[in-house]
């Protein structure tokens, strides 16, 4: 994930020098200072919390601990004319979701459904009673491609002003693991990072809405596939993903 998040970092960094040398020979005027550089595209970082709908009650979730971050580059294009306010925005990114279950609970590999599959177990049974969890989590990671119709309020100058937009994601699961951090009756801290499908579906899809200014926005994702593989998720669930939060968009 550090390297995907440094590749966009770095990408970006260079669409932002060329914007400036590109500035610097046709003259034209700099960006007030506080404003936001007037470069065509858009790097954001989306944080927010990650739910499940349509879940069964032995699948509950600790709100706080269940978070989502998603990092995306986006190029919008005007449609309708240059001033008819709407753009069409495509783009790329990675997308982290983590999903902390309560009671001490995380997914293991289901022996009797196969290797792509998962249940949901106590960590003790597994781990032994004389321990102590500070840490549990569940995260799936994907390659993302949103798409979003924006419409701007202010129409000739569409990096200032409110803005709402509808549109949707497509993404790719690329890896996904359970992370647990404990500490054992002596003290001693462990950490153990297990990397494995656990049923989730390899792609999803959904709708999204945004609404904000150009540099901060609020945000919702409304999965409309299901999370897990059909009979392969904790307890034959057909929970679908909700996630929603805040975010900033930098360009």
């Amino acid at each position: 994930m550090k390297k995907l998040y440094t590749f966009l970092l770095a990408f970006a960094l260079i669409q932002t020098a060329f914007a400036q040398d590109t500035q610097e020979i046709t003259k034209k005027s700099k960006t007030p200072i506080g404003g936001r550089p007037n470069i065509p595209s858009d790097l954001k970082f989306e944080f927010g919390f990650n739910q499940l709908n349509n879940k069964s009650e032995d699948l509950s979730m600790n709100f706080f601990g269940s978070r989502t971050f998603n990092v995306y580059y986006q190029y919008p294009v005007s449609i309708f004319g240059d001033a008819s306010g709407f753009t069409m925005d495509i783009g790329i990114g990675v997308g982290t979701d983590k999903y902390a279950f309560k009671d001490d609970q995380t997914l293991y590999n289901n022996p009797a459904v196969g290797p792509e599959s998962s249940l949901l177990r106590d960590i003790t049974d597994v781990l032994g009673d004389n321990i102590t969890i500070k840490k549990n989590v569940v995260a799936a990671n994907y390659f993302d491609i949103p798409l979003d119709f924006t419409y701007h309020f202010n129409k000739t100058n569409y990096t200032k002003g409110f803005q709402v937009s509808v549109g949707g994601k497509f993404g790719y699961l690329y890896e996904s693991h359970t992370k647990v951090r404990y500490e054992e009756s002596n003290d001693l801290k462990r950490q153990i990072k297990d990397s494995q499908n656990y049923g989730f579906e390899k792609f999803r899809y959904g709708l999204s809405v945004k609404a904000g200014s150009p540099g901060f926005y609020a945000w919702s994702y409304f999965g409309l596939n299901q999370v897990f593989q059909k009979g392969m998720g904790p307890n034959g669930t057909e929970a679908t993903q909700i996630n929603f939060g805040i975010a900033v968009n930098v360009f």
